[in-house]
């Protein structure tokens, strides 16, 4: 169907065709998946005493048990912001916790969604790609509402001038999604067929999580890699959250604009993660009634 590369103008044509087809059933479903986002909101902690409290305890009880456990054991010290001046860890480590745990929430989420609602998927059409996005979707709420905590907390006892950076902080709020999108589009479908894949993911998410640098800065990597194993730095990098988690950082904890390779390769992974997660839905989507 495509040209060695992908570069040719048949495949563009091709990605184009299925760009506008997606956004086409998205624009003609958008009630169904705002109904689909509402009940995954509403049934987030449902029949919970404290309910959407528990959305800001779960990332502070983290903050307090890492900030315990690196700072106080292993005399971890977060970088300065620059320019901002913020010597903090905890606030230093929310702006890293934050995407990370929407990511993983999205991808856990998401690879549950097709299985759980397989009576729906076997009686009614509809586009199912808006089960595993109506999740994405509903903890993107939770996402805004820590963040917003969180950019409060920094404001008080930071700078108050991470205010202008809300609105660049919500784009690549936006970006992440995108990505966060793509796999969970490209896992829910993968789960139906591989029943296995729960347990895999659970396992590599802790190795994702610690090859990440949120509880420890990336300087720690580079003067590794810098003393003679410059192989591992770059092996490091080629993982997507390390420049997820520093434009972010860069945007609440320095009070930055973060470099334009940087927001580049972000982009080019939430656009790419999120087009490659649709291709593989679409190549299993064929059977997933009978699977279920």
């Amino acid at each position: 169907m495509c040209a060695a590369g992908g570069s040719s103008p048949d495949s563009w044509a091709v990605w184009t065709l299925l760009t506008m087809n997606v956004l086409a059933e998205f624009a003609q479903s958008r009630e169904l998946l705002a109904n689909l986002t509402l009940r995954e909101l509403r049934g987030q902690y449902k029949r919970s005493v404290l309910g959407w409290t528990w959305s800001l305890l779960n990332p502070i009880s983290l903050m307090i048990i890492y900030t315990i456990v690196f700072v106080g054991f292993f005399k971890v010290q977060p970088t300065v912001g620059d320019p901002s001046g913020i010597n903090s860890f905890p606030m230093w480590l929310m702006c890293g916790l934050l995407p990370w745990t929407f990511v993983s929430g999205s991808l856990t989420g998401s690879m549950a969604t097709l299985i759980g609602n397989a009576g729906l998927i076997k009686k009614v059409y509809f586009p199912r790609e808006l089960l595993p996005f109506s999740t994405v979707l509903s903890l993107d709420v939770t996402f805004l509402i820590e963040m917003g905590v969180l950019t409060a907390f920094i404001a008080v006892f930071g700078s108050w001038t991470v205010l202008p950076w809300i609105l660049p902080a919500v784009l690549i709020i936006a970006i992440i999604t995108i990505y966060a999108a793509g796999l969970g589009l490209m896992f829910s479908v993968l789960n139906v067929y591989f029943r296995d894949m729960q347990y895999l993911i659970g396992i590599l998410m802790n190795l994702w999580f610690y090859m990440t640098p949120i509880v420890y800065p990336i300087k720690l990597v580079d003067d590794f890699a810098n003393s003679g194993h410059a192989w591992a730095g770059k092996a490091y990098r080629l993982n997507p959250m390390v420049e997820f988690v520093g434009v972010f950082r860069s945007l609440l904890y320095d009070h930055r604009v973060p470099g334009v390779a940087s927001t580049a390769y972000v982009l080019a992974w939430g656009v790419g993660m999120f087009f490659f997660g649709l291709w593989v839905f679409r190549r299993f989507e064929g059977r997933l009634a009978e699977e279920l």
